[in-house]
């Protein structure tokens, strides 16, 4: 079956961790805690915390009291910033064809896609992290 936002599993495995670390804070949660919670690879999830912290959502802690903190308050980070690490710049409507001109007089999906896609775009930004707790 299909889904209709395509998200790649890293984003949904990177908003989950997230928000178990912003339920937690201000203790500092490790890779093999999220692992478990999420049952989830602690390699991967090794990956997708490297990203984030990166994108500078995260700090990692190293030492035996070490692991992963947000880099912000939680009612700062919002879900699009987050899929933005792992899929890119989000464009709020393209062509699904991929073309700039359309072959029709009236594109058949333009009104009704571009409303959808921007509500969608715009919920992203809205929520954050702290909507979760």
């Amino acid at each position: 079956m299909s889904k209709l936002l395509n998200l790649s599993e890293g984003t949904y495995l990177a908003l989950h961790g997230l928000a178990l670390i912003a339920s937690n804070m201000p203790k500092r949660i490790n890779v093999k805690f999220i692992a478990k919670n999420l049952n989830a690879s602690e390699a991967h999830l090794a990956k997708i915390f490297q990203k984030l912290s990166k994108a500078g959502i995260v700090t990692s802690l190293r030492g035996p009291q070490g692991g992963f903190i947000l880099s912000k308050n939680p009612e700062e980070v919002n879900f699009l910033e987050v899929i933005e690490v792992f899929e890119g710049k989000i464009a709020v409507y393209s062509c699904p064809f991929g073309k700039s001109d359309c072959s029709f007089n009236t594109c058949l999906f333009d009104k009704s896609i571009h409303e959808s896609s921007l509500e969608i775009y715009n919920r992203f930004k809205e929520m954050t992290l702290a909507t979760l707790m």
